[in-house]
């Protein structure tokens, strides 16, 4: 067997026969929908687990002891919850217009009314106090799945379909953050596998992808024990001898000349590929439940790092997030506004999504929100706006770039692919300066500064 082959195993017709062979009684026992009553059952447990953990940490960070009983006033509030839009969606043509207009404003409508309840009120029982707090730090969870379940039904796609058709990415199995990987049920129907080869097939790509997890794992191990000198696996397995760099952030607060210009490079390329290597382990692992499932998902992680582009690594790097800005940002966008002006127009969407949608992802789940903290919300996201608009401008410029080229441009020599690889990791590695941290946006234009000799 040749090393394509190898690489790719998944597709070769012996290796599907055999799997079919000796395998594919046992994992073919169920059929498409079976696997989903499995599913969804497994959907209901995590339904009572989830917001319980969630509710353990807003417990240490707001300073309460949640008890058994907030854990279920929380669990049956959010399963209401879901239950009426669920019921919204089912009868979503006899809705009011502005809900069958705007479905996801008004959904996420009801999380900003929880979170007005919890600023104005300022609860002082701790059982109200820990439902509220708790419902406000898990609803996050449910609201962009929601929101594929409601852009369902605004295209009139769930005729035929039950609430066990829908828990199974409403309350996930197979885990996940608040990005739903897999999106929705349009997503998920459209990939499912309805016969044994199709299935064999998702499952030998699934079993493909749990390698592709451990290599990354491993990766991820190795950037930092040997750059970084974290106290790993790998570290321990040399004996602690690698001396290791300071880390991007550590570099970042101690200002400029405190290394020199050389480690700040190393690190600024190394906190790159630690972060890639490290979204491709849990990715491929979401993503391989899915496929053993017998949904043939797209991968989450594609090799962003041979990306020849700004907007080809962004798709390729975190691709269920850059549906989720897609679909509830740029595509509304993109639709309603500037017809007439279509470079406004793809700007306008572009910044929708990378800079404000971006910003709106990350703000409803953070803390200082919930709390009403608008100085150590303002605080926390200071260096967050700088990335979303270098990230957003980046975008735009690369996508006004790509369309700018003849459709049939002779392919790129190998150094020029290259070079070309080389400033899409200079690009990301520069703005994920900005990304997090405790540093001033001074400490971190002084970083910036300081790697190109100005420092």
């Amino acid at each position: 067997m040749t090393w394509d082959q190898l690489r790719h195993f998944h597709r070769q017709p012996q290796v599907i026969g055999w799997w079919m062979q000796h395998l594919g009684p046992v994992l073919h026992w169920l059929a498409p929908q079976q696997r989903r009553i499995v599913l969804a059952g497994a959907a209901v447990l995590v339904a009572i687990a989830r917001p319980t953990m969630d509710l353990r940490k807003a417990g240490t960070r707001f300073g309460f002891e949640p008890g058994w009983l907030e854990a279920a006033l929380v669990v049956l509030l959010l399963a209401a919850w879901l239950w009426g839009w669920y019921r919204a969606a089912q009868r979503f043509r006899s809705l009011p217009a502005l809900v069958q207009r705007h479905p996801l404003l008004c959904l996420h409508s009801g999380f900003w009314a929880l979170l007005l309840v919890l600023w104005l009120a300022r609860p002082g029982t701790p059982p109200v106090q820990g439902t509220l707090v708790g419902c406000a730090v898990a609803m996050p969870f449910l609201l962009w799945r929601l929101g594929y379940l409601l852009l369902a039904a605004q295209r009139g796609r769930l005729a035929g379909t039950s609430l066990r058709d829908h828990l199974i990415y409403l309350w996930p199995p197979w885990g996940g953050t608040d990005t739903p990987y897999g999106k929705g049920h349009d997503y998920l129907k459209s990939v499912q596998a309805h016969d044994a080869e199709a299935l064999a097939r998702s499952q030998l790509a699934g079993l493909k992808l749990f390698v592709l997890a451990a290599v990354c794992a491993i990766g991820k191990d190795l950037v930092e024990g040997l750059l970084f000198g974290e106290d790993n696996g790998i570290r321990r397995a040399l004996g602690g001898v690698t001396p290791g760099i300071p880390m991007l952030q550590a570099q970042i607060e101690a200002g400029p000349g405190a290394h020199p210009v050389w480690m700040g490079w190393l690190a600024l390329y190394g906190e790159l590929f630690r972060l890639v290597l490290r979204m491709g382990a849990n990715g491929h692992v979401i993503v391989g439940c899915l496929r053993l499932f017998g949904f043939h998902a797209f991968r989450n992680t594609y090799k962003p790092l041979l990306a020849e582009s700004i907007v080809e690594f962004w798709n390729r790097y975190y691709f269920y997030f850059k549906e989720l800005l897609v679909n509830t940002f740029f595509l509304p966008t993109f639709t309603r506004w500037f017809r007439r002006h279509p470079e406004l127009r793809l700007c306008t969407a572009v910044f929708a999504a990378a800079f404000l949608g971006n910003l709106y992802y990350h703000a409803i789940k953070s803390v200082p929100l919930v709390r009403g903290d608008w100085a150590a919300l303002a605080a926390m996201f200071h260096p967050r706006l700088t990335y979303c608009f270098l990230l957003a401008a980046g975008i735009w410029l690369s996508m006004r770039r790509q369309q700018r080229r003849p459709g049939q441009s002779a392919p790129r020599s190998l150094p020029r692919r290259a070079l070309a690889i080389f400033g899409v990791w200079t690009f990301f590695a520069v703005i994920h300066v900005w990304h997090r941290g405790e540093a001033s946006f001074g400490e971190r234009i002084g970083f910036v500064t300081s790697l190109i000799g100005f420092g």
